[in-house]
């Protein structure tokens, strides 16, 4: 099978999504680009800002959605169950349910002046699915940051080349932060000088490795994430996220152009088993692939900051969902990368797909890959450049999340259980770091399908709090709720197997989290259930 005929036809039918699904749902929203948005009507010169151009607003949401879970997820996946269920998982997943799931947590948001969707939650369903609500988001927080902490951890360990790229891309960032915000340069020659200076760091550190052990990095890229969480917003993240776009999107136009050149054969069978080492097919793929084809993280990112940024709302279409179905290309080109730049068995030592996946290396796996797909454009710095492509994402998935998570620790701790100690920051800092250090140190691997399956109940609940609203606003509910529905199914099936394999296996405190999340999915869900029944629900779609 052609790759390139995969991954044309993938692309294709992601466009027809958004070109013509996304619009029945911007309908259903009933979007007026002559209504002022939150990031005007609230205007408070910190977090309500609206963004001088959409494109720039798509690179920053882009930037924080994106992490490494649209690229890992694929590469496990594609080799459990075999290429042809993940592709038609990301492809579908994207369009039915990520893109809607997306969309709507921006819009909700939007119209309850730039709230989260766990005050959203309160607004519909009342204070104590709020606190459940919060409560989830930051159990899913902390696996979020303790999972990508390892996967980090484990890359600079285990790939020394990619070191200096990694950290050095944090001061390019610093510094082309100060040319465009403070010294007025050009942002195309600050984003050209910035682009430069990451090929160097590149160049440098394929000469110049960097060795140390994995629970080294491990420690360094905590404290990281605790002085980059604490930091002011303008000095290293909006930056940093800035350039990461722009590097995401280039090694993304790269790798495709890339597959144009190479066009390998898809080597991976097109079903490799339908209950693999993860698991059963159903559930846990849905779980395994979760930022490329629906993720609960994106709602935080979407109802926490876009919202309050987005300067029109002509343009929610084009950054909600429209950054959903780019993350769906990416993950498509993850899937392609493993499964056709690399080989089932009988390849050359070094880029045999399962031998690489063995010693739980999933971002060299994809970086081999990425490598091979574009040796034509970049020779030997391939891999190297498909790694860092990823790095840059996981540490703005590390900071961003342990950010996120201070704040919700804030608000959960300090504000509705009256712990004072969480009100201060780096207190409350320390306790997230703690936390996701305790779960990085232990069988890292292991909390994937944990933090899968938690994060894909959080888009779950997100799709149900959604439906409450449009319910109450007499609006067509099915879109969102048909898929909250089927994402409850597999979340709640996905969480159950896990916790009745942890217990026997001895890890008391995994399947304890995964025991807790299910009970306090059920509370959330019966309030939800309350509010939908509560009223007939609409069947015409307004707009």
């Amino acid at each position: 099978m052609s790759s390139l005929a995969v991954a044309a036809a993938a692309l294709a039918v992601l466009f027809l999504g958004y070109r013509f699904y996304g619009h029945v749902i911007q309908r259903l929203f009933e979007v007026d680009p002559q209504r002022k948005t939150p990031a005007h009507t609230e205007y408070d010169g910190r977090d309500y800002i609206p963004a001088k151009n959409w494109l720039i607003l798509f690179g920053h949401h882009f930037a924080s959605i994106a992490g490494a879970g649209p690229i890992l997820g694929p590469v496990i996946a594609g080799m459990v169950w075999g290429w042809g269920p993940a592709i038609l998982w990301i492809v579908g997943g994207s369009i039915l349910l990520g893109g809607v799931h997306d969309f709507s947590a921006l819009m909700v948001s939007i119209r309850h002046k730039g709230k989260s969707i766990a005050d959203v939650a309160e607004t519909t369903m009342g204070k104590t699915p709020r606190l459940i609500f919060s409560s989830l988001i930051w159990i899913v927080l902390v696996l979020v940051v303790a999972v990508f902490a390892a996967a980090a951890a484990k890359t600079l360990s285990t790939t020394p080349q990619v070191v200096i790229p990694t950290f050095g891309l944090i001061l390019v960032a610093i510094l082309v932060g100060v040319m465009v915000y403070k010294l007025k340069f050009n942002l195309v020659l600050s984003t050209a000088v910035g682009i430069g200076l990451l090929f160097g760091l590149i160049l440098l550190g394929y000469y110049h490795p960097v060795n140390a052990s994995f629970h080294f990095w491990l420690y360094v890229l905590f404290a990281y994430a605790f002085i980059a969480s604490v930091l002011p917003v303008n000095i290293l993240l909006q930056p940093r996220d800035y350039l990461a776009a722009f590097v995401l999107f280039f090694g993304l136009l790269v790798g495709y152009i890339g597959l144009l050149l190479t066009h390998p054969a898809v080597h991976t069978p097109l079903v490799v088993s339908f209950s693999g080492t993860k698991g059963p097919l159903w559930p846990m793929m849905c779980v395994i692939i979760a930022c490329g084809a629906i993720s609960g993280f994106h709602s935080l990112v979407s109802g926490g900051t876009t919202s309050k940024q987005l300067p029109n709302e002509a343009d929610a279409k084009k950054i909600g969902y429209g950054g959903m179905i780019t993350e769906a290309a990416l993950a498509v080109l993850a899937l392609v990368s493993v499964t056709a730049g690399l080989y089932w068995k009988g390849g050359p030592a070094g880029l045999v797909y399962p031998e690489l996946m063995k010693g739980g290396n999933w971002i060299a796996t994809f970086g081999k890959g990425y490598g091979q797909i574009t040796k034509p454009i970049f020779g030997a710095l391939g891999m190297l450049i498909g790694i860092t492509m990823l790095k840059t994402f996981i540490l703005t998935t590390l900071d961003s999340a342990t950010r996120i998570t201070r704040y919700i620790g804030n608000e959960l701790f300090g504000e509705r259980l009256r712990i004072r100690a969480m009100h201060n920051p780096y207190f409350n800092t320390a306790v997230v770091v703690a936390v996701a250090l305790y779960f990085a140190l232990g069988s890292w691997q292991t909390i994937w399908p944990v933090f899968g399956a938690a994060n894909q109940l959080i888009a779950a609940l997100v799709l149900l709090v959604v439906s409450t609203y449009l319910v109450t606003t007499r609006k067509n509910v099915w879109y969102c709720l048909i898929p909250g529905i089927f994402m409850l199914l597999t979340t709640t099936a996905a969480l159950i197997w896990e916790v009745s394999r942890f217990f026997p296996q001895g890890k008391i405190l995994l399947g304890t989290v995964g025991s807790v999340l299910l009970l306090l999915a059920g509370i959330v869900v019966s309030n939800a259930l309350k509010i939908l029944f509560k009223k007939p629900v609409a069947h015409e779609a307004t707009g």
